[in-house]
């Protein structure tokens, strides 16, 4: 055990992923020492965190609830800034470990500037090595940092890959629930609402992700971003439907051996697994009772009715800009859905018919991810006011 704290920033701390990395730092405060919070717009859960954590830093990314942040945290002696550039600030502070739980494209630039100052990177952030992951991993490099994946599948993948003989591996395995329409048809996805969109039949997660999840384009852009994390090809990536969300992945092995991480579903095992890395510590998730798991199901999975499967596969194999379109148009078309604009079954058609459409060009700076990504989301949003109008 380390004889240290470590020193930790917690980008995106008042979302699903920073809420559950608070409550562990809470269980073992002898641990860590919290270096800055950032949130998007809840100044008031941002102010109650940081009064607990006690940070140097808190930032919100919207400049319009400062005040609010401002006042909450006068006279504790805590600095409150607001922006964009304040976030990147914080990310920029000097910490050994980083936890990237900023939900889509806006993580980025952020998780740059975490790696530019060596920190390991804790990424809850799949759309940044969607829409830039060559730049990511490049810079990763460069500055010697070090990223660790904090989605359940890819830190499980994580947990079994041998990186020192990785032509031994065959494939690897990811897993996917479903989402809660796993059993629908077509037809009757036509008609969903958000509530039900949101509601997860086993992971408590924003509703971004949850959309996300309800598409299958989650499990598209994890096959995306193992691609980055993994020396593996898109044709070694496998999806497999697994409901009871108990095996979070696996890898397999030439001589025919598949090994695989398990655990409930609880995103505090794998947060946990990365705030301690290399070593593990303990966390309140309850533990498998295997003599009562009862019985593990796998299927495969069908593009036909979830085609975001296959939109970010061919997305990937294009690559260059491609899966930054697929991102920035999946962001915009979600953004839609959960303002009651568009229905559900065109999310995935918005984001199709952006990838037909979207200039492309090729992306070797930040400059040109920004150009793609404004693009794109103009596109996908003028698809977005066509389909309201129609409706």
């Amino acid at each position: 055990m380390r004889a240290v704290p470590r020193r930790v920033t917690i980008l995106g701390s008042t979302g699903s992923v920073g809420c559950n990395t608070v409550d562990l730092i809470e269980h073992r405060p002898e641990r860590f020492v919290v270096e800055a919070l950032t949130a998007n717009r809840n100044a008031r859960l941002l102010a109650e965190q940081a009064k607990r954590l006690r940070p140097s830093l808190a930032v919100v990314a919207d400049p319009d609830s400062y005040d609010e942040l401002k006042e909450a945290l006068a006279g504790t002696g805590i600095e409150a800034a607001a922006g964009a550039a304040a976030v990147i600030e914080a990310a920029s502070r000097p910490a050994d470990l980083v936890m990237l739980a900023i939900v889509g494209a806006a993580g980025f630039e952020p998780t740059l500037a975490a790696a530019r100052q060596g920190a390991i990177v804790a990424l809850a952030n799949k759309e940044t090595l969607v829409c830039a992951g060559e730049l990511v991993m490049a810079t990763i490099e460069q500055y010697g940092a070090t990223l660790l994946p904090v989605d359940s599948e890819h830190s499980a993948i994580f947990q079994v890959f041998d990186f020192e003989q990785s032509d031994q591996v065959e494939r690897i395995i990811l897993t996917a629930s479903g989402g809660p329409f796993r059993t629908y048809e077509r037809e009757a996805m036509a008609h969903v609402t958000r509530a039900e969109a949101v509601a997860h039949p086993n992971w408590d997660m924003g509703a971004k992700i949850s959309v996300d999840s309800a598409t299958m384009m989650n499990k598209g852009l994890e096959v995306v971003e193992a691609h980055h994390l993994f020396p593996v090809s898109e044709e070694q990536i496998e999806i497999v439907i697994h409901p009871e969300s108990v095996v979070h992945s696996m890898v397999a092995y030439v001589d025919g051996s598949v090994l695989a991480q398990l655990g409930r579903p609880d995103m505090r095992t794998p947060i946990a697994y990365a705030l301690s890395w290399p070593e593990r510590m303990s966390t309140p998730a309850e533990r498998l009772d295997f003599a009562k798991l009862g019985q593990l199901t796998f299927e495969p999975p069908d593009t036909e009715r979830f085609p975001a499967l296959r939109l970010a596969r061919e997305a990937l194999k294009c690559g260059g800009c491609v899966p930054t379109i697929l991102n920035a148009a999946n962001e915009v078309a979600v953004h839609g859905f959960l303002e009651d604009r568009i229905g559900f079954l065109d999310i995935t058609s918005i984001v199709e018919r952006a990838l037909e459409t979207a200039p492309q060009m090729k992306i070797s700076s930040v400059g040109d991810v920004r150009e793609v990504d404004a693009n794109a989301r103009e596109i996908a949003s003028d698809l977005v006011r066509s389909c309201t109008s129609s409706r």
